[in-house]
């Protein structure tokens, strides 16, 4: 059976800003993050990153420039030795009602079947907003909030259906039980 953790990026992976990451210059991994990455595939988790980037809807920046941040936090990975196995993002905007944009689920579903994963409860979703949560949730994943990017205000307003979620002060000390338990 493939073992697979979700991450969001912006928050959780890389400091996140209201102005969006539009470049490989502005995109800066959060102490420990990727770290936790390398523990998860020394551990043989796949790891999959699924994030809303609506900034390429935006227009402000293209496919070249989101490949590009993407290729830099890979290399920042593969310094350390570690990878992201798969990537998915949604390029729509909020008003656009799509499938893939969390709090839907549709970026999870892609995880999960590209992972050819049967049973969703056995994967855990780390992220830092709500719709992260909400989106695993919704899919059968387990959420985890982290307390980096927008986690301390996402802590402080749980919806009831959400207040069991595990949360942890960042990803390196998220990944350390499911570490654990393989």
């Amino acid at each position: 059976m493939t073992a697979l953790i979700i991450l969001d990026r912006d928050g959780v992976i890389n400091y996140d800003s209201a102005e969006f990451i539009k470049s490989p210059e502005e995109w800066r991994s959060i102490p420990g993050s990727l770290e936790a990455i390398v523990k998860l595939n020394a551990a043989n988790i796949k790891v999959a990153v699924a994030t809303n980037q609506s900034g390429l809807g935006r227009g402000l920046f293209n496919l070249t420039t989101l490949s590009l941040i993407h290729q830099k936090m890979q290399n920042e990975l593969k310094k350390l030795g570690g990878h992201i196995d798969a990537i998915f993002f949604c390029p729509h905007l909020p008003t656009d009602n799509c499938d893939c944009r969390k709090p839907k689920s549709g970026l999870f579903l892609k995880a999960l079947s590209h992972f050819q994963i049967e049973d969703p409860n056995s994967v855990s979703a780390i992220g830092d907003s709500l719709r992260d949560l909400q989106a695993a949730q919704q899919a059968g994943c387990k959420p985890i909030l982290v307390l980096t990017g927008n986690g301390q205000k996402t802590l402080q307003s749980l919806p009831k259906e959400l207040e069991n979620s595990q949360v942890y002060s960042n990803l390196l000390s998220a990944v350390e039980p499911l570490v654990m338990a393989t």
